[in-house]
């Protein structure tokens, strides 16, 4: 999994680059069939929008490597990190109905469960600077011995704590996918429910996102069209076919299904304002640095910035699990792209590629 960062050192967020913009909608296709030739991937879907609301789903290799199937246009597929935008999106409509505070303990929500659980804030998880380790570095030998791995968040939890703090809250950025799983069990103890539900009831219903869904427990397959995601640990041997599998360790962190189309339409309901009043937008993307993501990208609470080449910047997060990698993101004045890819980048230069691909169709 990465869920957008699989394991310490394998970042998934991507620079930002001064690319010429495109001419027309075709080279966004053209580009899809330069990755999949270039950088191996079984599959690349795309989706673009423009400031007017006009929707191009484009793709190219193959939907199922075995029987050489079509890539279904807006397939679904696993999303990974841009599930922490969703549960951030939670979070801070709880704050909203004062039912939660940003600057409240960790213990206040989670009493004795979190050690320096005192010392650490709300808002640090969502931002990444609490200095929990992170649970997913138990996955650095490999991935597929875990591809029908079912594991309660608290297991996860007790993986994460095994290790010792990155630093001491507030001191610095670190990518945690410790910090997400917290959120969301600081979000069903305050609700009483699931987080896939919360999920369900406050941001993909109200937006009728129809193919956007978290996956229930022990569901490893997905519910509609989608191109096979593909998976090896190492790369000398034949991939592995990874679309059935368990995504419960990505849970609040990265469990979450999605197409192209839809994961653009979440983020451009989210700038504008359609989910969080003034106040919290402007929490949301209150930054700290983030040279993870790329020499000038910025984290705030569940939300990625980046200076675009054409001017102004993108909001999007992105995200990896097994057999799946997407790049996203979104503009104030509702162009958004997102593409997704059936295989995880194996180096950096690949992982620009394709964020490359997202800029330009955004500076369209």
């Amino acid at each position: 999994m990465s869920i957008h960062r699989l394991v310490t050192g394998a970042a998934v967020a991507l620079a930002t680059f001064a690319v010429a913009a495109p001419t027309h909608a075709a080279d966004t296709k053209a580009e899809l069939k330069t990755l999949v030739k270039e950088d191996g991937y079984p599959a690349a879907l795309a989706s673009t929008r423009t400031a007017g609301g006009r929707v191009t789903n484009t793709t190219a290799g193959v939907g199922n490597l075995k029987t050489r199937e079509r890539v279904p246009v807006d397939g679904e597929v696993r999303i990974g990190s841009n599930t922490k935008t969703f549960t951030a999106v939670v979070v801070l409509q709880l704050v909203k109905e004062g039912k939660l505070e940003l600057d409240a303990p960790v213990e206040r929500y989670l009493p004795g469960l979190i050690p320096n659980g005192a010392n650490i804030s709300l808002r640090q998880l969502l931002n990444h600077t609490s200095g929990l380790p992170n649970y997913t570095n138990f996955l650095a030998e490999g991935l597929l011995p875990y591809q029908h791995w079912y594991a309660e968040p608290r297991t996860l939890l007790d993986i994460a704590l095994k290790d010792k703090p990155t630093h001491e809250p507030g001191a610095a950025f670190a990518y945690s996918n410790t910090n997400y799983l917290v959120a969301g069990l600081i979000v069903e103890a305050i609700t009483h429910r699931p987080i896939g539900e919360q999920i369900t009831n406050r941001i993909i219903r109200p937006l009728n996102l129809k193919r956007t869904y978290f996956p229930t427990p022990g569901e490893e397959r997905l519910r509609g069209p989608h191109p096979h995601g593909y998976h090896h640990d190492d790369p000398a041997l034949p991939l592995t076919d990874v679309s059935v599998q368990d995504p419960s360790f990505g849970w609040a962190a990265g469990q979450m299904v999605s197409t192209p189309s839809e994961l653009n339409r979440f983020f451009v309901a989210l700038v504008n304002g359609r989910l969080l009043p003034p106040n919290l937008m402007r929490e949301m993307l209150t930054t700290v640095p983030a040279p993870d993501f790329g020499e000038q990208a910025r984290y705030g609470l569940g939300m990625v910035t980046r200076p675009l080449a054409c001017g102004g910047l993108s909001y999007g997060h992105g995200g990896t699990i097994t057999g799946y990698s997407t790049t996203n993101a979104a503009t104030d004045d509702g162009r958004a792209a997102a593409v997704a890819v059936t295989n995880l980048p194996r180096t950096q230069e690949q992982h620009r590629r394709i964020e490359a691909v997202v800029e330009r169709a955004l500076c369209d």
